[in-house]
């Protein structure tokens, strides 16, 4: 590969590190510029809602690379460097400073904003998203006060953030407006049993309804007012209703998406000369046949290295299944799979649900699409992997005398 040839990451996450990672172990000599919105080291973000939510961990352990690393290996990241712009036809980026920056190939590698609560009050002191390393310590450094606390939002990040706090002993309330946390990734069957497991914590799950303002005194949050009319005493309130790519600006450029990028397997945009990688890449999977996009760690991990490769015209099909585990008080889970509306899935249970002890199947046409283990670690998701896309009977899903192992057969 030219010596004379520039490799430039959008993006300063877990797969723009990876990425940069890649092309150097496979011996990229050219120039690679990484170009990193926030002031910081690439990191990985779960640690942010677990390890350190928790107190168990430090921010630091969540850096991805060491800084002498980014030396060692001639790589030129740029931290605070924003990406505004892009120009195909030019080949450059531009930075929020003005900056043009030229490229060869480009990995868009930006990962997602977190969505905002657009409520009266939504702005106050003391309202947090969790997205980035200063929202995390400063929600952590709310729930040292043990004093009352307002999730928004029933998803993971709420989920996690409201087991953290009920840890650190804080009274809280999660709103939801479905049915069920977890609704759409879960169904109402599971999205039921994560209720009852907060509920059992001391959480008060307000499903159902929505915020409706969020009030204060001396600009600094007190209480959140429901749509039912209900105020719930709130000192710090954690709004998790999604995240959203930030692609804005490559969708304006030219390239193909809704609210995403669109790449093949190979992970390669509309415009050959340029790639996507991790939340903001929505994939042609070969194996669940369709566009998939995925926002959880595993996706950025492994996309990350895929398209370095791919960018250096190696042979790339993305097929690994999507991923996601999740620590609540004492559950553990992993996931396996990908359904974009678990709603209207058959769901079947194997093992003992009361003692947190079970496996998950989601099915579509009797296709396997999804599976889960709680506490299962013996086996772990290894065994689950093989069973999605196939057709297994429920009966013998659900049959505990039938080894995981054998299932696929």
């Amino acid at each position: 590969m030219s010596a004379n040839t520039t490799y430039v990451i959008a993006g300063g996450g877990l797969a723009a590190a990876r990425a940069a990672e890649t092309l150097r172990e496979e011996g990229f000599d050219g120039t690679v510029v990484v170009l990193a919105a926030e002031h910081h080291l690439p990191y990985e973000r779960p640690v942010l809602s677990k390890g350190f939510m928790l107190g168990e961990k430090d921010l630091a352990s969540a850096t991805v690379l060491p800084l002498d690393w980014w030396d060692e290996h001639d790589v030129d990241l740029r931290t605070g460097a924003l990406v505004t712009a892009l120009d195909p036809v030019a080949r450059t980026v531009t930075l929020a400073d003005g900056t043009a920056v030229s490229y060869d190939r480009l990995l868009v590698a930006t990962g997602s904003r977190a969505r905002r609560l657009d409520v009266p009050g939504a702005d106050l002191d003391g309202v947090h998203t969790l997205r980035d390393r200063e929202d995390a310590a400063a929600i952590r450094a709310a729930l040292t006060t043990k004093r009352p606390v307002v999730v928004v939002g029933a998803g993971w990040i709420g989920l996690e953030v409201a087991a953290a706090a009920r840890a650190a002993g804080c009274d809280v309330t999660v709103i939801e407006p479905a049915e069920q946390p977890l609704l759409r990734v879960m169904g109402p069957t599971v999205g039921a049993l994560f209720a009852d497991l907060h509920r059992a914590h001391g959480v008060d799950l307000r499903l159902g309804t929505e915020v409706d303002r969020i009030t204060g005194t001396d600009g600094v949050v007190t209480a959140v007012r429901t749509a039912d009319g209900d105020e719930i005493a709130a000192a710090c309130v954690v709004v998790g209703i999604g995240a959203d790519p930030q692609v804005d600006w490559a969708i304006a450029a030219g390239l193909a998406g809704d609210g995403a990028v669109d790449v093949d397997a190979a992970l390669r945009t509309s415009d050959p000369t340029i790639f996507a990688a991790g939340d903001v890449a929505a994939v042609d999977h070969p194996v669940l046949e369709g566009r998939v996009r995925v926002e959880h760690w595993a996706n950025a991990q492994n996309t990350g290295p895929a398209a370095a490769r791919s960018m250096l015209d190696q042979d790339v099909s993305f097929d690994r299944l999507p991923y996601f585990f999740t620590d609540q008080y004492d559950l553990g889970m992993e996931y396996v799979g990908h359904l974009e509306d678990a709603t209207s899935a058959e769901v079947v249970l194997r093992g003992d649900v009361s003692e947190l002890a079970y496996v998950a199947f989601w099915l579509v046409d009797g296709v396997v699409r999804a599976a889960m283990h709680v506490n299962q670690w013996d086996d772990g998701v290894e065994p689950l992997k093989p069973l999605i896309g196939t057709r297994v009977p429920p009966e013998r899903l659900a049959d505990p005398g039938v080894a995981l192992t054998d299932l696929a057969d």
